[in-house]
Order: structure tokens, then C-alpha cells, then sequence
């Protein structure tokens, strides 16, 4: 079978009331990439985290945005939102070592008034 490569966005707005629909769809995008369970379970995690970071600082009213990208045997994910003055989160705080631990690679960027966590994790079979 030839190996594909797929890009999926989500537009959600930065409201908390809104993350199962995030959650919902790294469930499913790591299901179709062969993730095991608990792989999902820890992805799901590491949305959340991710969002945690990031939905505090988003303005009032704006949208958070989700991008997935898949290969073959890895999902990385980037949530981002624009902010009045964003910070990178603390890598020293309990969050950022929870997500760390969830993912193979996780990093925070500001730039301009858009902050954005990206998290990576391959497949088991991949590592």
C-alpha cells in the first residue's frame, strides 16, 4: 500500500466547552494511522494540555485552531490562537512535563500575536 500524507484543520471557538470535539478528532485520526489504544488515550491527553496552554491567552471571542498532520506512522498536532499578548508557556510547570511525557516532541512558539503548542508522536511500532 503507498504511504499518504493528509492535512487536517479544525476552527473551534476558544471556549473549553469546545475541546471534545478536538479530543474527539485525535481519536480518530491516531485510529486511522493504527495507534494503539493507549497511544490514542495519551494523544488525547496531550490535546488537552496543549489547549490548556494556549485557551488562556486566546482573546475574547476568537477561535482556536487545530491542525493535524499525518504520516505514515506519526500525528502532529498544532494548536494555536491569537492572543493580546502571548507568552510561550513555563517548561517548567507541571503541564508542559505532562505533555512532554504524553508525546515524542512537543514545542511552543509566539510569533506575532499567534501563540501555538505543536506536540508530535509516532506509532508504537515507529519509536
Amino acid at each position: 500500500m503507498a504511504q499518504t500524507h493528509a492535512d487536517v484543520m479544525l476552527r473551534i471557538p476558544a471556549d473549553s466547552a469546545y475541546l471534545a470535539v478536538l479530543r474527539t478528532a485525535t481519536a480518530g485520526l491516531a485510529a486511522r494511522l493504527d495507534f494503539t489504544l493507549d497511544d490514542i488515550e495519551d494523544l488525547r491527553i496531550a490535546v488537552d494540555e496543549a489547549c490548556a496552554m494556549v485557551l488562556p491567552q486566546a482573546r475574547p471571542d476568537s477561535d482556536l485552531t487545530c491542525t493535524f498532520d499525518l504520516d505514515a506512522a506519526r500525528l502532529t498536532v498544532a494548536v494555536s490562537a491569537e492572543c493580546d499578548s502571548p507568552r510561550p508557556p513555563n517548561r517548567d510547570g507541571f503541564a508542559w512535563t505532562v505533555l512532554a511525557a504524553l508525546t515524542n516532541e512537543v514545542s511552543a512558539e509566539v510569533e506575532g500575536d499567534t501563540l501555538t503548542v505543536t506536540l508530535a508522536r509516532g506509532t508504537s511500532g515507529s519509536e
